[in-house]
């Protein structure tokens, strides 16, 4: 459920990008805020790209309760993709991309998320793994 993901976790990210042929790595961490309609998530960390310098990154995301899953959304509004814990795979289609994505949670409260990313410019395949951070206290998992 929703309230399973409040709090902060330790995220680390592979991105394997068969297009340019270079590998990414972010470390960094995942805030799960609670608004009034759900949670906001904010993604922050440092990325480091092939050989380029180092460069810091975030981005944000909405997590709202729908039905018997979690609808997510663009720090806009717009919808992203939905999944439960018994669908854990989702795709975005935007055009001319796809977005393919599956969350994995098999070993929680550690989790992860495989990304397949394909389209004209795109092929890359960006694997990222969240762990309760423990100085967050504010956790607590069912």
């Amino acid at each position: 459920k929703l309230a399973d993901f409040r709090g902060r976790w330790r995220l680390t990210r592979r991105i394997d990008d068969a297009r340019a042929g270079v590998v990414g790595r972010l470390d960094g961490q995942a805030l799960f805020t609670v608004e009034a309609q759900g949670l906001v998530l904010t993604e922050t960390g440092l990325l480091r790209y092939g050989d380029g310098p180092p460069m810091r990154a975030e981005r944000r995301y909405l997590w709202r309760a729908e039905g018997r899953g979690i609808a997510v959304l663009f720090d806009d509004g717009r919808p992203f993709h939905w999944f439960s814990g018994a669908a854990t795979k989702a795709a975005h289609d935007c055009p001319p991309d796809l977005y393919r994505v599956r969350y994995d949670f098999s070993d929680w409260p550690d989790w992860r998320t495989i990304w397949h990313v394909t389209g004209p410019r795109k092929a890359y395949e960006m694997v990222s793994h969240y762990a309760p951070d423990a100085r967050d206290s504010t956790q607590v998992y069912e």
